[in-house]
């Protein structure tokens, strides 16, 4: 019971203090919106909202499936080679520290104005690349030394080793990193949608956007809250399937 009041009565401590500091101080609402004001928002909207946060999310699960895709088999192949690793990763690296805006209005044009979902997707996917191939790469590689001379003891075939050697003992770290990605992807989701400047996607970033553009701020924390949930339900949905995935293969 501590673990989930605790933190229901913080949140009601700071939106109670929010509330009292904006009345005191008649803070305007273009400025600052009370949380009673957030909280009409958010009921007056909840069907807006609720289309825009399923389009970010389906948009980022896409950018989230592609990247598993491509990293895993990427990290599998450098696993495989020390010469592909050293060509490689210095790349990926490259990849992950390059600010996601300063590519994006190249994708935005690679994939036509009239369809800026494409261009938000890939970005959200380089954004969520990184975490999934480095976890998978240090995971493959993690085996038991001791291991891995008796699976050469017995004469296993690489597929062998690769089932019931290399991914159980890289479990733990794919499934961390899948966890990490699954965040970012949501992030470069809308980032990229902040970037592409197009009504669209008509994701929450759209919704925030439009809102401030016309100083509607109690909408844009409208906006805001919805996508925070999403997100936390997003992160507490891959935190069981982590602990469910990992509880498997302790069992074999």
């Amino acid at each position: 019971m501590t673990r989930v009041i605790a933190p229901i009565a913080l949140i009601g401590a700071i939106l109670a203090l929010w509330e009292i500091v904006v009345r005191v101080t008649a803070t305007p609402a273009y400025l600052l919106p009370a949380p009673s004001a957030v909280a009409e928002a958010l009921a007056a909207n909840a069907w807006p909202l609720t289309v825009s946060a399923g389009r970010t999310l389906v948009m980022a699960l896409r950018a989230l499936a592609l990247a598993t895709v491509f990293a895993g088999v990427l990290a599998l192949a450098v696993s495989l080679s020390r010469t592909l690793d050293r060509a490689v990763r210095p790349l990926a690296v490259a990849l992950q520290v390059t600010p996601v805006v300063a590519v994006a209005p190249l994708f935005v044009i690679w994939a036509g104005v009239e369809h800026p979902e494409r261009a938000i997707t890939a970005l959200a996917a380089i954004v969520a690349f990184f975490p999934i191939f480095s976890g998978t790469a240090q995971g493959l590689a993690a085996a038991d030394p001791d291991l891995e001379r008796l699976f050469d003891l017995y004469g296993a075939t690489p597929w062998q080793r690769l089932l019931r050697l290399w991914l159980p003992s890289a479990a733990p770290f794919i499934a961390e990193g899948f966890k990490v990605a699954s965040g970012l992807a949501i992030i470069g989701a809308v980032v990229a949608e902040f970037v592409a400047g197009s009504g669209g996607a008509q994701g929450l970033a759209w919704r925030i956007l439009e809102a401030g553009n016309r100083l509607e701020t109690a909408k844009m924390f409208a906006a805001i809250v919805a996508l925070a949930v999403m997100a936390a339900g997003v992160h507490l949905a891959c935190q069981e399937l982590e602990r469910r995935a990992l509880t498997w293969w302790r069992g074999r």
